[in-house]
């Protein structure tokens, strides 16, 4: 009696950085409902949850999957079943994982009394009803269009001919012009419909469970009960716009296979999909989408944005220059990381090590220098010295002080990764110069926070109540914003520089291809993106606590002209 076995050959530690990119896009989610979040805080949650399960939804490396390449300079093929099960799996997984920690993210109800509905929510009560049709139809024709590939047969490929010599006689694919390079094959259809059915499968799944659990989800106490419906409505029509393309993606990979031609005397190096042109439709026509609004800011005035305060009269004038500052900080740090990057990569050569770490801390303390420079001007346009020192009660939000802790805590285990992983005695290390530049940063952060607490005062005068204490909340926003986006992308400079020494850490197990992917390269991708994404978050939540002072109506700039003497005009009697 034979046994059966079957080898299979993981990386060591597959899931780590999935895991640590699931955390660090939960507290991104989490830090922007922490506490008692508005309406604006939803809304902004929501585009964020859209945004990174967008990203995350790319099939890009999954494009020719079943293509069997014989050129080696040509662009990779996942053709081995673990490389299409890779390719397909992670980025559906990742998508619906994105919406799901979305829903997970939200505040539990922390009144004493909560508030309860006798109806049962159920799915197609907050169903788009024109989008879910929509995305049927693109499901149903990807289903189609997989179920056809399944009856194409496979092609051999034909291996390249050794320079110098021509095909072998009685070959039978004469020589066409393209021997030299060889012709691609492609698997057996049915095997990548097998693949790709599979993947539609489970994104229709996880898409019914991501609405369930969307439907299912407690009420937000901050909210009314208008507004908690219209954010599931949301919810749902952000999750059935994405993984309509990522369905339309699947039958594009479908095209792209069937469309692959033959070897033989008419065999071509490129051919065109027709299916990938609806992909692109498709994404176009999900991309603009209209989303609902919250009806509450629909009602409510729009007074809380940095265009409409600056555009104020009641705004002070200390505000504005604090809103135009958070403007010049993108300008600032954009030009400094583009700088830096032509500084490193235009020359040519190898970069040195300390090139890219030296970089990002470069731009963080351009950034905190800008914020300390801002913070300056403003005591010296508007603050005086008899002036009080109002300091904010709650100096940053928990959520924030708690996020960029945990990203400080990303960056010490990157760098103690990289000071375990770089072995070699003699060779060049990359962690040295990340431990002495967050020294650097880190001494910069701690003067800006001096100066954000030292600056001189702004009177209050005139129904200016707590605007000094807003705009010191303000700058520690932006400090240790600023921070907490270096740490991460730190981290993630830190890991993809040092991606080989992961088997320094966790030596590869023993098998036929023993030395995998680095998952250190991936992980530090994610930890790139999370980095500038937190570092573009607006101060917005902040924008409510500055004062506007009321504007005189026109029956006290009347009796107030009357009382003075001034010009005011009288009915003639009649």
């Amino acid at each position: 009696m034979g046994v059966l076995s079957v080898y299979v050959n993981l990386p060591p530690l597959l899931f780590l950085g999935p895991a640590v990119g699931a955390v660090i896009v939960y507290l991104f989610l989490r830090l922007q409902v922490w506490s008692k979040p508005d309406a604006q805080s939803v809304a902004s949650h929501g585009l964020w949850v859209g945004i990174i399960g967008w990203m995350a939804s790319s099939l890009q490396g999954a494009m020719n999957a079943g293509i069997l390449r014989v050129n080696p300079a040509g662009a990779s093929a996942p053709s081995a079943p673990e490389q299409i099960a890779g390719a397909l799996g992670w980025p559906i997984l990742a998508c619906l994982a994105v919406h799901a920690l979305g829903q997970l993210s939200y505040p539990a109800p922390k009144a004493p009394r909560r508030y309860a509905e006798l109806t049962v929510r159920r799915i197609r009560d907050f169903l788009p009803r024109r989008l879910a049709w929509t995305t049927a139809a693109i499901f149903a024709g990807s289903a189609l269009v997989i179920a056809w590939i399944a009856t194409l047969p496979g092609h051999t490929p034909v291996l390249p001919t050794p320079p110098g010599q021509s095909p072998p006689l009685g070959s039978v694919y004469p020589d066409n012009g393209y021997m030299g390079q060889g012709q691609e094959g492609r698997i057996p259809g049915w095997e990548l419909a097998s693949w790709l059915g599979g993947a539609l499968l489970v994104l229709a799944v996880g898409t019914w469970l991501i609405l369930f659990l969307i439907a299912r989800r407690r009420q937000l106490e901050t909210l009314d009960g208008e507004d908690n419906r219209t954010i599931r409505t949301i919810a749902t029509n952000r999750l059935l716009r994405t993984v309509a393309t990522i369905a339309a993606g699947l039958a594009a990979i479908a095209g792209n296979f069937a469309a692959q031609p033959s070897p033989g005397a008419l065999w071509q190096s490129s051919w065109f999909n027709v299916l990938g042109l609806f992909n692109m439709v498709v994404l176009l026509m999900m991309w603009w989408w209209r989303v609902p609004e919250l009806p509450s800011m629909l009602k409510a005035v729009k007074t809380t944005s940095a265009a409409t305060l600056r555009a104020d009269p009641r705004t002070h004038h200390a505000a504005r220059l604090s809103i135009s500052i958070g403007a010049a900080l993108g300008i600032v740090g954009g030009i400094t990381l583009a700088a830096g990057f032509a500084a490193i990569l235009l020359p040519g050569r190898t970069p040195e090590v300390w090139a890219f770490p030296s970089m990002v801390g470069l731009v963080a303390v351009v950034l905190l220098a800008a914020i300390v420079a801002g913070d300056l001007l403003i005591a010296r346009n508007y603050g005086t010295s008899d002036a009080p020192i109002h300091w904010p009660r709650q100096h940053v939000s928990r959520g924030l002080l708690s996020f960029a802790i945990g990203c400080g805590l990303v960056l010490a285990v990157a760098a103690a990764f990289a000071a375990a992983g770089e072995v070699q005695p003699f060779g060049p290390k990359a962690w040295p110069a990340t431990v002495v530049v967050s020294v650097v940063v880190a001494l910069v952060g701690a003067g800006a926070i001096l100066t954000a607490r030292r600056r001189r005062g702004i009177p209050e005068t005139g129904g200016n109540s707590g605007l000094d204490a807003a705009l010191r909340a303000i700058s520690m926003y932006r400090i240790v914003r600023t921070l907490a986006a270096y740490c991460l992308g730190q981290a993630a400079v830190l890991l993809i520089s040092t991606g080989n020494a992961w088997y320094g850490v966790f030596p590869s197990a023993p098998g036929p291809d023993p030395i995998g992917p680095s998952p250190a390269i991936p992980i530090g991708m994610v930890l790139a993106i999370i980095a500038l994404l937190v570092a573009v978050t607006p101060v917005r939540s902040l924008f409510r606590t500055i004062p506007r002072v009321a504007l005189p109506s026109k029956e006290n700039t009347h009796n107030d002209r009357r009382n003075h003497g001034g010009p005011v005009r009288s009915r003639p009697a009649v």
